[in-house]
């Protein structure tokens, strides 16, 4: 394990370094993972701080918490990254180790009283980008009240060697990037659903 243990206020006495950049480019603080909301004092009282300071926040978020943790901090936050991956359950819990019912509720319901959601899809050959879930994946956002866009994101195996490191199976060895004809393609099927997709982002 490498790292340290830091309070609310070294954090922010860090962020506010960078105040004028945030100023001229309209940019802001985004808080990510792991999965940031596992900590939810800790975040809590940052996205507080940062409110303070009108400091633009962003979540990059699996969905995968309690929903009472979703909503301490919905207020706080400005703009929501939500990963999704897999529509099917059994395929999710396959690949990532949990179930995607908690995901999903999660999404469906702070997209009732949220109106800045952008949906990260990443792309993984063989796993997830097949026609029938890139469909269920479409169907399900254009159900909910408001996403701003979809991103997709092609897979990269840059990630690899902490797998080793960590003695973890990876059971995405071998996987590579999609091709752009298969982004383009992807991207496509989800603008048929009435959806706003960028290929990145």
């Amino acid at each position: 394990m490498v790292g340290r243990e830091v309070s609310t206020l070294e954090v922010i006495k860090e962020i506010e370094k960078d105040l004028i950049f945030y100023d001229q480019s309209g940019g802001g603080v985004t808080f990510s993972g792991g999965e940031a909301v596992s900590q939810i004092d800790f975040l809590k009282s940052l996205l507080k701080g940062c409110k303070d300071r009108e400091i633009h926040t962003t979540l990059d978020t699996t969905g995968f918490c309690d929903r009472e943790h979703i909503f301490q901090i919905k207020d706080l936050v400005d703009l929501f990254l939500y990963d999704l991956k897999i529509m099917d359950d059994y395929k999710h819990l396959k690949y990532t180790g949990v179930s995607n019912n908690r995901i999903l509720q999660n999404l469906r319901q702070l997209s009732l009283s949220h109106d800045n959601i952008i949906i990260r899809i990443p792309i993984i050959p063989d796993v997830n980008d097949d026609d029938n879930n890139i469909d269920a994946i479409g169907k399900f956002i254009k159900s909910l009240r408001k996403v701003i866009e979809v991103n997709i994101l092609p897979y990269h195996n840059t990630g690899m060697d902490k797998y080793k490191r960590l003695n973890i199976e990876n059971l995405l060895s071998g996987a590579m990037p999609p091709s752009k004809e298969k982004m383009e393609h992807i991207k496509k099927r989800l603008e048929g659903f009435g959806l706003q997709v960028q290929v990145g982002g």
